[in-house]
């Protein structure tokens, strides 16, 4: 991919900043204060830092032209208070309404798990946003068949003494197999608990960070429905029952080509929590 690269002399400052941020260390500066060079432009991963950080608008590149530069108003970010307090509210609310989640709030939540930083700032993640009952109906059953057929495995009367041996921690799961699949068999899902939406998250198959870049992503957006006051909960039981499936059933069954890493069910929430509780106390090691 060829870059459109170059410094605009006559309003460039020379303050280093763009030589500074740039990852692929493009940006050269001799001496302080001294003219700004290129080099390499070829190994330019954009991820428009240099754009971001400089002060005159000097940086000019073909990725980013001024209607997608924005100046940041630092006055309208939240408070450090404000931050911790999102983090402490912030909570898996299963206690959904039959209440479909408007559209224009699920962009927004997919807007701010898009913001997320991907490594090397390739972008490969993508979204698919399910809201159709019967699909999210067919997520489940997935689900609960995938860990059905995990039970029936562990259960093998020829298996079980040599699963026993070999993977001891997977017979912890039983009890929470059988409620699964007995609640869903009652009409009761315990998979996504009456969610009206479900945002998977996922990235080609051969991309390298491919898990780290969905889980930041689903982080960065599991922040915005508390602001917007949606409930969300990570699906943490669909991807383990992606883990465990070989032949990709659910990516083929929605049409998504890459691997599903991570995933959030939406809904409208019953209620909301008055308060918020402490966790453990923290375990640090300072080095």
């Amino acid at each position: 991919m060829e870059v459109m690269l170059s410094v605009r002399a006559e309003s460039c400052i020379r303050c280093g900043k763009c030589v500074r941020v740039c990852p692929s260390k493009i940006f050269t500066q001799p001496a302080s204060g001294g003219e700004i060079g290129l080099q390499g432009i070829g190994s330019c991963i954009v991820c428009g830092h240099c754009v971001a950080v400089c002060p005159t608008g000097s940086v000019e590149h073909g990725d980013f032209p001024p209607q997608k530069v924005h100046p940041v108003d630092r006055e309208l970010l939240p408070l450090p208070e404000q931050v911790m307090l999102l983090c402490k509210a912030r909570r898996s609310n299963r206690a959904f309404t039959a209440k479909p989640v408007p559209e224009e709030t699920l962009d927004r939540i997919l807007e701010a798990a898009h913001r997320a930083p991907t490594a090397s700032n390739l972008q490969r993640v993508a979204f698919t946003l399910v809201t159709d009952p019967e699909k999210l109906h067919a997520i489940s059953a997935f689900t609960v068949g995938v860990f059905a057929s995990i039970l029936k495995k562990l259960e093998n009367p020829l298996l079980k003494p040599v699963l026993k041996r070999i993977a001891p921690q997977l017979y912890g799961y039983v009890p929470h197999f059988k409620r699964l699949i007995s609640e869903f068999d009652k009409g009761n899902d315990l998979i996504l608990r009456g969610a009206t939406a479900v945002i998977l998250i996922h990235t080609p198959s051969e991309s390298r960070f491919g898990c780290q870049d969905a889980n930041l992503a689903y982080q960065n957006g599991s922040l915005m429905p508390e602001s917007l006051g949606v409930a969300q909960f990570y699906t943490g039981f669909v991807c383990s029952a992606v883990e465990q499936d070989r032949n990709r059933r659910l990516a083929k069954m929605l049409g998504i080509s890459g691997k599903i890493h991570a995933g959030m069910a939406l809904g409208i929430p019953a209620f909301r929590y008055p308060n918020y509780i402490d966790r453990k106390d923290i375990n640090v090691t300072k080095l």
